[in-house]
């Protein structure tokens, strides 16, 4: 055979093992992460116009992800991982954004070893802390949060998760933070490990506790979401599916209402079952309990009432869960792209941000922008930063 007919042999079966394997890989990421079905149970309906009327807090050039808002009217949010911000967390001061805490602290610098790498959450505690939640890229780099004394504005507390509480593959999502600071809640959605769970951390003995991991009420339901005509099974192999990510605590700190994005129920678990480690995992287990049915969710507040707000972000919506368990929807609307992050500020008002991740993931996104940050008054008032 000539040389030049062997070199052809040679690139085609190589060609064809590669396309072998590429067709092997493609399978298991599907059977991992793909499949599931788009009728998920509770609606809100289709988008009608709203009796609360939306005010548009800021147009941004940048997906925007979680949002905090202080007492005194400070706003602060984090630009969404997922469009690759060179800002991570933002303040907004007279309707522009600019780097919070300042520049350096956005994204790895050369001598600095503690800054933003991945942050979506953030979240103001009662003692006028910032709050940011570093999920670092999956847990490739270092998971971590960082508080920032509101009146100083400086870096007053860090941890560093340790592989057991957040090891590669986690994604800590969202949290919330005890009334007196001390107790922070987590929600790891673990999409790409699929070992969803609750983290508690002390903040006085800095000690971290991973709970629940796979326990039934963190574990997504088969469904996918299907975002204003979009469904999101990226390149038919891969289900936007997190687990637990939603989670809201009541104002009395008592309770903790948490639940997966695709899950059709809202669970909860009081805070000092959480806080025992006296308790085994089959223990714990047994005190979480059903609340009520809910539509597709992503973030979560809660009023003083005890009324829970619920981004529907399948639905365009934002809808109230009462104390009964019973669904009102608020906000309506098709402007609604994605509604992620909630967050109470002053004066009664609601903020919401829309990350538009129908129109970020897998997309070229620039050309969707601007990106909103809205407010309304849902008649219930909230502690600001929550």
């Amino acid at each position: 055979m000539k040389p030049k007919h062997r070199l052809l042999r040679i690139c085609f079966y190589s060609l064809a093992i590669l396309a072998i394997i590429g067709i092997v890989c493609a399978g298991l990421i599907r059977l991992r992460y793909g499949g599931g079905s788009t009728d998920f149970p509770i609606s809100a309906g289709a988008p009608i116009d709203s009796a609360f009327a939306l005010q548009t807090v800021a147009d941004l050039d940048v997906p925007p992800g979680n949002i905090a808002v202080s007492g005194s009217g400070r706003i602060f949010f984090s630009y969404h991982p997922e469009a690759g911000p060179n800002i991570r967390v933002a303040e907004l001061k007279n309707g522009e954004p600019g780097p919070y805490p300042s520049e350096s602290f956005q994204g790895p610098k050369k001598g600095q070893a503690v800054y933003f790498d991945t942050v979506l959450s953030l979240r103001i505690d009662r003692r006028g802390r910032l709050w940011t939640l570093d999920l670092a890229r999956h847990g490739i780099g270092q998971p971590r949060l960082l508080a920032f004394d509101l009146s100083t504005d400086e870096l007053v507390h860090q941890f560093a998760f340790p592989d057991r509480c957040a090891g590669f593959g986690s994604h800590l999502n969202d949290f919330q933070v005890s009334p007196d600071g001390r107790t922070i809640y987590i929600a790891d959605a673990s999409i790409i490990a699929k070992t969803p769970a609750i983290l508690v951390y002390d903040t006085e003995t800095r000690n971290c506790r991973r709970l629940l991991e796979s326990h039934p009420s963190v574990i997504p339901a088969p469904f996918i979401p299907v975002v204003q005509g979009r469904k999101m099974h990226i390149f038919g192999l891969f289900a936007v599916r997190p687990g637990v990510d939603s989670i809201a605590l009541s104002p009395d700190g008592e309770w903790l209402y948490y639940a997966a994005v695709t899950s059709p129920y809202m669970y909860r678990v009081r805070t000092r079952h959480l806080k025992n480690p006296e308790l085994s995992s089959k223990e714990l287990g047994g005190r979480v309990t059903t609340f009520a049915r809910k539509p597709m969710s992503d973030g979560l507040t809660v009023d003083l009432s005890g009324n829970i707000y619920i981004t529907a972000f399948a639905d365009s919506a934002i809808v109230r869960m009462a104390p009964d368990g019973s669904l009102t929807p608020l906000v309506h609307t098709r402007r609604l792209r994605w509604p992620d992050g909630l967050g109470f500020g002053p004066d009664g008002y609601l903020y919401v941000t829309c990350s538009a991740l129908h129109q970020v993931i897998g997309k070229s996104w620039k050309e969707e922008s601007p990106f909103q940050i809205y407010r309304f008054k849902p008649g219930g008032k909230g502690i600001p930063g929550h």
